[in-house]
């Protein structure tokens, strides 16, 4: 996870597209019946898919099936060169529509008839087809375009990050704006196929599988492919550009590994290697509490010295930021990223507000492993976790099933979070809550989900009503109080693997 331009989209109004017309005007309206028949004319798509924190995220209007992104990058001069194929059904009569985008728009066609294009807002790209769209209709829409991602801003701010041999597209909860042109909200999910050129003796890394070995091109260019054909949120689409050494595999099932390394991680890629080598065991003893691996690859990417500092579950293939190899491998956060392939990737929010689910349960996820490795329990890790917040921290102040836009990504969204889940472990019993957590994977795979979805579900196997839970831990500012005779005589061990749980989340939620 990461937080990126949370603050300055925050504050963006969203202006609605259009009014809702009874018919149009000079024409006559169609008669039946003896009383006159309103027919409403097509309008345009809504500018944003009204989610509570961030209203213009995404648009009205259409459902996309599947994105063909293909790219020409030159890490030289950071000029990035596209187009763009999405596959589409309108959900409405359109007149006109929105895609979030940033770059300089060269040309669009909507089912190949040329449209015309503006602007709107701080990243909305207006389309407006030269034919009508009908609700149903299967849309082809065409977007070149070219620009310098790393110097087009919104709010000062970026989230394309050149590097000194590439550039990372790699960010949350908005990334897509900088490279391809998309519908951006995880309610509308989609298939990949991403191919980009680039000098050859340069990598690219993106989601999925290979569907074929990289391709030469004219002019000393190499053109790589990527597919991913499980349904994807905009933001968790990724490309990693760069030197990196790749390393490929399969597991013991035969899925494809690729993990891929920066070549300037220096003294820090072996330990670099000893976390992102154990991904496919990892994975393999998640599948085995949160349900099947949900999609057709693994692997990870272990980004330059200078690239994010932060990890990211982009989807198939987390990438990681270097300073969580500064003092050695760290299992902790692959298990927390890829607990994010299920919470998260394969079940996404249906809203911002929903981050808990998310980051709430990958943080659970390293509990857990540091359970399985003899290296403290959950139950420990709550104990030490709880007392190193005093009750007048502004840690308290935070809720985790509703932060606010700024603070999606607070620290007690993750620790607060976790410690949430342990609570509804000891309130239902082991048997239940092992029997929830695959369930919400089962029910909600490839969709969306809310926390009064998951309390539902959680009620429903358990037999329990665990609203006051929910309520206290997720949704009351303060401490709640769980103080024992046992904890206040005297505090609580620090467990083994604390040291990099807390190393792991002050680089994810800062």
């Amino acid at each position: 996870m990461r937080r990126a331009l949370t603050a300055a989209t925050a504050a963006l109004t969203l202006t609605t597209a259009g009014t809702m017309l009874a018919g149009t005007p000079g024409q006559a309206a169609p008669t039946g019946w003896g009383r006159p028949i309103v027919t409403a004319a097509p309008q345009p798509g809504a500018a944003g898919l009204g989610d509570t924190y961030f209203p213009d995220y995404g648009n009205g209007g259409y459902d996309v099936e599947h994105y063909d992104v293909r790219l020409r990058y030159d890490p030289a001069t950071d000029l990035l060169t596209g187009t763009t194929t999405i596959l589409a059904t309108a959900t409405q009569d359109l007149s006109a529509f929105n895609l979030d985008f940033l770059l300089d728009v060269e040309s669009v066609r909507v089912n190949g008839w040329a449209a015309t294009t503006s602007t709107a807002g701080a990243h909305e790209l207006v389309v407006t087809p030269a034919r009508t769209v009908t609700r149903g209709q299967q849309l082809t829409i065409v977007v070149r375009y070219n620009g310098i991602p790393s110097e087009t801003l919104v709010g000062g701010y970026t989230g394309w990050t050149r590097t000194d041999d590439g550039a990372l597209a790699v960010n949350e909860p908005e990334s897509a704006w900088w490279w391809f042109p998309s519908n951006d909200h995880p309610l509308d999910k989609a298939t990949f196929d991403i191919s980009v050129s680039v000098p050859t003796g340069v990598e690219v890394i993106s989601n999925g599988v290979q569907p074929r070995p990289p391709v030469a091109e004219a002019g000393n260019r190499t053109r790589w492919i990527w597919r991913t054909t499980s349904p994807t949120a905009t933001y968790l689409a990724f490309m990693a550009i760069g030197q990196y050494d790749i390393v490929t595999d399969t597991t013991p099932g035969g899925q494809p590994v690729v993990n891929a390394y920066s070549t300037s991680l220096g003294a820090l890629g072996p330990a670099a290697r000893a976390s992102i080598e154990r991904t496919a065991e990892i994975v393999d003893w998640e599948s085995g509490i949160f349900g099947p691996y949900p999609f057709e690859a693994q692997g990870g990417v272990a980004g330059p010295i200078d690239g994010i500092g932060f990890a990211l579950e982009t989807q198939t293939r987390p990438v990681y930021g270097p300073g969580f190899w500064r003092r050695g491998a760290n299992t902790y956060v692959v298990a927390h990223e890829n607990a994010h392939q299920w919470f998260g990737d394969s079940v996404s929010v249906a809203e911002w507000r929903n981050i808990w689910l998310n980051e709430g349960f990958a943080s659970y996820a390293e509990w857990l492993w540091s359970e399985e490795q003899g290296e403290g329990t959950a139950q420990e890790v709550f104990d030490f976790t709880y007392a190193s917040y005093p009750a007048d921290d502004e840690f308290w102040q935070v809720l985790p099933g509703d932060p606010g836009a700024a603070r999606v990504f607070d620290n007690a969204v993750y620790d607060r979070g976790a410690m949430t889940l342990h609570q509804l472990r000891l309130a239902v019993g082991d048997d239940a809550f092992f029997e929830i957590l695959p369930a919400w994977t089962s029910e909600h795979r490839y969709g969306n989900g809310t926390i009064e979805q998951f309390q539902a579900l959680a009620e429903r196997i358990s037999g329990l009503d665990l609203d006051d839970l929910f309520t206290t831990w997720l949704f009351t500012a303060g401490r709640p109080d769980v103080a024992t005779a046992a904890r206040k005589a005297a505090p609580p061990t620090e467990p083994k693997s604390w040291a990099k749980i807390r190393e792991s989340h002050h680089l994810l939620s800062h």
